[in-house]
């Protein structure tokens, strides 16, 4: 009798259970950071989509005890107990930037794994996974530190050379990654933005404008 497999079980996901990584997503962040060199020691981490876990685990090997893992999600990783890792049981759309950076002040790395319910329907699962990484933007500008890296999933579509500019505009560099653990079918990349500019609200118009640069009277 022939044993009909599953699809979903490929290499990267023996690979991941051979070596007790929560999921086969680690390899994903293990290349863009082998790319990027985007974590170091001592370094906080906000990991925002963080269920089921993997990109925390690596992310918590790579900071050692000195660093700190903030974790950003509707459900919590299963078994995931580290003395520095926290979690936070939140809808991403429901962050206030402002008031979370109150709450965690800066971070040296915001990571975004965010993905949406697929459709299949291309253009609306674009456009929903825009909606996610702009998000996931708008609260990296509020919590990373200058020379922070941001690394965010996004869906390929219309949108994204707009997504790209803007991510450009702030930060020394941005870069296209697709994964090699990233399965065939999928149409995501990842967006890695190398050395925020930090900025500043200028009170009662909401401008931004780059720390050290001369406000217009």
């Amino acid at each position: 009798m022939k044993i009909r497999s599953n699809r979903w079980d490929d290499h990267y996901t023996r690979k991941a259970r051979e070596e007790n990584w929560l999921a086969r997503s680690v390899y994903k962040l293990k290349e863009i950071d082998s790319k990027f060199r985007i974590l170091r020691k001592g370094d906080r981490v906000l990991d925002l989509g963080c269920y089921p876990g993997s990109w925390s685990q690596y992310a918590l090997k790579k900071v050692g005890p000195s660093g700190t893992v903030i974790g950003l999600d509707l459900v919590a990783p299963e078994g995931f107990f580290y003395p520095n890792f926290r979690f936070l049981g939140l809808d991403v759309f429901d962050v206030e930037p402002i008031s979370l950076k109150e709450e965690l002040g800066e971070v040296d790395v915001v990571l975004s794994d965010l993905a949406p319910s697929t459709t299949g329907v291309k253009n609306t699962d674009s456009a929903r996974s825009m909606n996610l990484a702009a998000k996931a933007f708008e609260i990296a500008e509020a919590v990373l530190r200058g020379q922070g890296y941001f690394v965010c999933k996004v869906f390929e579509g219309e949108d994204m050379s707009r997504f790209r500019s803007l991510v450009s505009s702030r930060f020394g560099g941005a870069r296209l990654l697709r994964p090699a653990a990233t399965r065939k079918r999928s149409r995501e990349v990842y967006l890695i933005g190398l050395g925020a500019v930090r900025s500043k609200v200028l009170p009662g118009n909401g401008e931004c404008h780059p720390a050290g640069e001369p406000e217009q009277p």
